[in-house]
C-alpha cells in the first residue's frame, strides 16, 4: 500500500515507489493561492517520499482553480532538491485555462525538465514510464 501524504487540498504519494503523484483537489475554489510556504512543505514531502531516487512526476490539475505567486513557482522550477529528483513531468488537465498556465510555466520558468499534456491518467503513466526507460538506458 502507498503511502499518501495530504498537504491541504493536495495528495503526493509515489506509485510502486517508480512514480510522483500529486493531486490537486480544490473543488474549482478560486481562492487557492501557491505560496513559497506551501510549495516549502510540497518540496519537504516529496523529498520523503522520492527518498533520493529520480523519478517521473504526475501532476493530476483536473478540476484545480487558483493562482500562484512568482516565487512560489520559481521555488518549484528551480528547487535543487526537486532538479535531482525530477526525472519528466506529466500534466493531468480538462481545462484549456490550466493547460495555458502549464505551458507558461514550463517556457517562462522550467524550459529544462521534459514534459508532456495529458486529458487521462493512463496516457500520462505510460509516458513517465517511457521517459524512465528512456533514463536508464542512457545510464
Amino acid at each position: 500500500m502507498e503511502r499518501v501524504i495530504k498537504i491541504g487540498d493536495a495528495k503526493i504519494w509515489t506509485e510502486n515507489n517508480e512514480i510522483l503523484h500529486l493531486k490537486l483537489a480544490n473543488d474549482g475554489k478560486t481562492n487557492n493561492k501557491l505560496n513559497t510556504n506551501l510549495v516549502e512543505t510540497y518540496i519537504k514531502v516529496i523529498t520523503k517520499l522520492c527518498n533520493g531516487k529520480p523519478m517521473p512526476f504526475v501532476f493530476d490539475l483536473r478540476d484545480s482553480k487558483g493562482t500562484f505567486t512568482v516565487p512560489a513557482v520559481m521555488l518549484l522550477a528551480k528547487s535543487p532538491a526537486l532538479t535531482k529528483l525530477r526525472i519528466s513531468e506529466a500534466f493531468i488537465f480538462n481545462s484549456l485555462g490550466v493547460k495555458l498556465l502549464v505551458i507558461s510555466y514550463k517556457r517562462i520558468y522550467d524550459p529544462i525538465t521534459p514534459f508532456k499534456l495529458f486529458t487521462d491518467m493512463s496516457a500520462a503513466k505510460a509516458y513517465c514510464t517511457t521517459i524512465k526507460k528512456q533514463v536508464l538506458w542512457k545510464h
